[in-house]
């Protein structure tokens, strides 16, 4: 093991992660864990444990550590429950949600990403998580329904929630960032029936946008 890399995870955790208010423990063991810089392209090497986002090519970029630890801490991931990522990108957060224990199906639109992660989960062990290419926006995903659903990409409107919470277990999760701008917001929707969902604000943040998703309509006068 590299220990500068060891180190840099260890100061993530501490200076990025805790700070930002993710106070989890199975969250914060989960991201000293894994070893983010398999995950970031050979050009970034040496920002992989910074506070930024890093271009993983495609015109995609992988999330912040903190925003990754919120979104975690947030959707309470259990041992064995059933995760549908949306947007796996090299697949870091899909090894997180794995070393929590999750069930994981991730899918990515982007055939090259969607090998770069099947085959980073491989190198580090993490059998329980599988990557599907395909648009996780275009119907309801196989295997459903699902504990928790994780949407990494932010969205313009809600005009795609319903489809997304029609995809969760009565007792699911759904976390998503909805927004335009510099000032996004982050969601938890909760199903606590059959036909009824709660709403939980989280927190301001900026997220590039997930593909494939219709742009709300503007009216030119």
């Amino acid at each position: 093991m590299d220990s500068t890399f060891e180190q840099a995870r260890f100061n993530m955790v501490q200076q990025q992660i805790r700070p930002w208010g993710v106070t989890d423990d199975r969250v914060l063991e989960a991201m000293g864990a894994v070893a983010r810089e398999r995950f970031v392209p050979d050009a970034y090497q040496g920002l992989a444990y910074a506070d930024i986002e890093i271009p993983i090519g495609e015109g995609q970029t992988m999330l912040p550590p903190k925003l990754v630890g919120r979104l975690l801490q947030a959707s309470a991931v259990a041992p064995d429950e059933r995760v549908l990522e949306i947007g796996t990108g090299t697949g870091y957060a899909t090894a997180c949600l794995g070393r929590l224990g999750a069930r994981v199906v991730s899918v990515e639109l982007h055939p090259g990403l969607a090998q770069q992660a099947q085959a980073n989960l491989a190198a580090l062990g993490i059998a329980n998580a599988e990557v599907r290419e395909g648009d996780a926006l275009a119907g309801p995903v196989a295997g459903g329904p699902f504990s928790v659903i994780l949407v990494t990409g932010s969205l313009p409107d809600e005009e795609a929630l319903p489809a997304l919470e029609g995809q969760l277990s009565v007792g699911g999760r759904l976390f998503v960032v909805v927004g335009t701008g510099a000032a996004m917001q982050a969601l938890l929707l909760t199903r606590v029936s059959s036909g009824e969902y709660h709403r939980t604000a989280l927190f301001e943040t900026s997220v590039p946008a997930l593909e494939n998703v219709p742009q709300p309509s503007r009216f030119v006068f």
